[in-house]
């Protein structure tokens, strides 16, 4: 392999926002996704200079929601993972100047970006961009309100791609597929709850119920107990 064909197959973040052709950054997109420790900086740059540059249109959609759909069924990929790479990227570009100053990269946590803007509203803009190297999600999803937490390892980021559950990129869970489909659709549904979970910084407590009926109960009375536990009532 010469040097011409390294460089080509080695990319930053920002390479993404180099290119002016749609089929090179769609082609990079699918094959950052194949890559077992992807950046998601990157994949969300993409995906934004894509939606910004309409790009999708090249592609031959009309919108870019029908573009993520595409590209969820040929990857695999959870659309709701697509669409918040995209958050990420557009952040990203947003206050590209300030977080190529602090050199923001995927070990900061690129799940705290959909929240800067609004960081920078409540909060004083260096201490802003001190804080999004330094904090978990959820505390500075808290701290973008005004109110300061104390500042530990960020969260790790949880991804699905079929039958597989990565964590920072690395495998973590592989359901089996030889399971009848209701079990199938159980465990990833189970595994896509504590993904997040796992990302925002929060806590899980399981509880069985016996039947439907039970169940609708316990959801119409926790989902009131916690609006009024996180409103300090």
């Amino acid at each position: 392999m010469n040097d011409t064909n390294i460089t080509q197959n080695i990319y930053t973040p920002l390479d993404f926002t180099a290119s002016c052709e749609a089929v090179e950054i769609d082609k990079r997109i699918r094959n950052t996704m194949k890559s077992l420790q992807f950046s998601v900086l990157a994949m969300g740059l993409g995906l934004a200079r894509i939606k910004v540059n309409y790009m999708y249109r090249e592609l031959g959609f009309d919108t870019m929601s029908h573009y993520i759909y595409k590209l969820s069924d040929d990857t695999k990929m959870e659309k709701t993972s697509i669409y918040k790479w995209l958050y990420i990227g557009e952040s990203y570009l947003m206050y590209q100047s300030e977080l190529e100053q602090i050199c923001f990269t995927d070990s900061d946590g690129p799940t705290k970006l959909p929240y800067l803007k609004r960081a920078l509203e409540a909060n004083d803009k260096q201490e802003v961009f001190e804080k999004i190297k330094t904090m978990t999600v959820r505390e500075f999803a808290t701290f973008s309100k005004g109110s300061l937490r104390v500042n530990t390892k960020p969260s790790p980021y949880v991804t699905m791609r079929g039958s597989r559950v990565y964590v920072d990129g690395r495998l973590a869970v592989r359901i089996n597929r030889k399971l009848d489909n209701e079990s199938y659709a159980f465990f990833r549904k189970i595994i896509s709850i504590a993904g997040k979970a796992m990302e925002e910084g929060e806590l899980i407590l399981p509880v069985r119920l016996r039947d439907a009926n039970e169940m609708s109960c316990y959801e119409a009375r926790s989902r009131k107990l916690i609006e009024r536990l996180r409103k300090g009532a």
